[in-house]
């Protein structure tokens, strides 16, 4: 038996003894609030961790004030994301004075900063429960000693080399789902913390990857994202070194399953390779998530984006010029430390030739512990708006036109839930565009033609082509 199957083994009997002591402590089935920030990987470990919960016997409720348990997943992506929780400990600080029994519970990567740490123990000495992103796996072990003891936990771990197998998870889809492929990041781009909190590249071995695929296929799951910081350098850290294209093409094999997204995708690592598979594949869909960041070469490289303008625009071109019908959607960054008009400009000039079909925009954020924190030639204020204001103008514009090209086709969509107005229904087609009809509940986790009638911008109102 190896290691993690022995691990999972260990954790899975953390959860029946946890279950056992639920059935003691608590009278009527207690209850659990659990929030989710950051990214989809964390997402999906909140998946888990509720999954786990529910396990032990618990219900989940949409209030703090009336959980047993609170749960916070945090990100530290950005400052303001810690902010916020500091604001909600200090408003689960009142709640816990009514109710001296609730156990509070921290982790993911927020909980990997050191200065967290020190500030949580010092001034929210409540919270009852901390761990972090790379002992995630301990999480039934460390919830079992909570329940067992008074007084705060702390158990937050440098880095490990563990990926545990085989834990319960609460999907919010029956239908859909994302599946990790890899943990944590090499690439060390200077205005990020993601290395520094999720530590090193880890790819899990495929034959784990197509096992727990083909166990979602067999529980209803026909779509599938595959999930890690930078998907294009999977398989590198493994003892057998695997493509993250060749991944595709065993999760293409798997019978049952309809359609494969992934993200995210750093431009320094898209092979050929990947472009031919994504052309041939049946499954994979034609959408690209290209995080591009800045438009200017000089940039990028303060940046240690290790490609340049030209660069991103050949691949670009490659890519359109391989997959003709692909919808292209990036981030950008504006005001990063030193950016002038004459850089913002290339930004604009890459927006101008690229045709996304949609662009995150952020304005930098100043994060503590990245080396682009302590640069000098910080922008103004004023300044960065003013470019934000109308890189957002054009990326809109260009946008509209780019997603308006499948009015009056007829597309395949995967049907999700039914939006807030009755009888309405919402769906993505495989270039991820949202789309809303007129439909009934029996539709929902189904494909259905939908003829796109009307483009709002990025979501379309069509009506059932069938």
């Amino acid at each position: 038996m190896n290691n993690n199957t022995q691990e999972s083994k260990i954790q899975l009997e953390y959860i029946n003894k946890c279950t056992e002591l639920v059935k003691e402590k608590y009278k009527k089935a207690p209850a659990f609030f659990i929030q989710n920030a950051g990214c989809q990987m964390n997402s999906l470990q909140t998946d888990t961790v509720a999954g786990i919960v529910k396990r032990m016997g618990y219900t989940e409720v949409s209030r703090e004030e009336d959980a047993d348990v609170v749960i916070y997943n945090t990100c530290t992506v950005r400052e303001n994301a810690n902010l916020k929780i500091y604001g909600h400990l200090g408003h689960l600080k009142s709640i816990k004075k009514k109710n001296p029994e609730l156990k509070i519970v921290l982790f993911g990567c927020m909980m990997q900063e050191p200065e967290v740490i020190e500030k949580i123990h010092k001034e929210y000495s409540f919270v009852d429960l901390v761990f972090g992103t790379h002992n995630f796996h301990k999480f039934p072990e460390l919830f079992y000693r909570s329940l067992n003891t008074e007084g705060q936990i702390i158990d937050v771990w440098k880095e490990s080399d563990e990926i545990v197998e085989g834990m319960p998870s609460d999907r919010k889809y029956s239908f859909k789902t994302g599946v990790n492929i890899m943990f944590g990041c090499n690439n060390f781009c200077s205005y990020c913390i993601v290395p520094y909190v999720r530590g090193r590249e880890k790819s899990r071995e495929p034959e784990a990857i197509i096992e727990e695929i083909k166990g979602l296929v067999a529980d209803g799951v026909t779509e599938v994202m595959l999930l890690g910081q930078n998907v294009n350098s999977y398989g590198k850290t493994l003892e057998h070194p695997v493509t993250f294209a060749q991944l595709l093409k065993q999760v293409e094999a798997i019978e049952g399953l309809k359609r494969i997204r992934f993200m995210t995708s750093h431009p320094k690592d898209l092979s050929d390779e990947l472009i031919r598979t994504m052309a041939e594949s049946k499954k994979v869909c034609h959408h690209l998530h290209l995080p591009m960041q800045s438009g200017s070469s000089r940039i990028l490289k303060i940046m240690n984006r290790r490609y340049d303008k030209e660069k991103y625009l050949e691949l670009v071109a490659k890519i359109r010029n391989a997959v003709p019908d692909i919808s292209l959607t990036t981030d950008i960054i504006v005001g990063f430390p030193g950016e002038t008009e004459e850089d913002f400009q290339d930004t604009l000039d890459v927006v101008e030739k690229c045709d996304f079909d949609s662009a995150f925009t952020f304005i930098y954020s100043k994060r503590s512990g990245t080396p682009a924190a302590k640069m000098e030639n910080q922008v103004p204020e004023d300044v960065v708006k003013d470019r934000f204001d109308r890189l957002l103008a054009l990326v809109q514009e260009k946008g509209r036109k780019a997603s308006s090209r499948f009015e009056g086709t007829v597309q395949e969509i995967l049907v999700e839930e039914e939006s807030r107005e009755k009888g309405i229904f919402t769906g993505r087609t495989e270039y991820n565009l949202l789309v809303h009809f007129p439909g009934c509940q029996d539709l929902i986790g189904k494909y259905v033609k939908v003829k796109l009638d009307t483009c709002k911008g990025f979501y379309y109102f069509g009506s059932l082509a069938e």
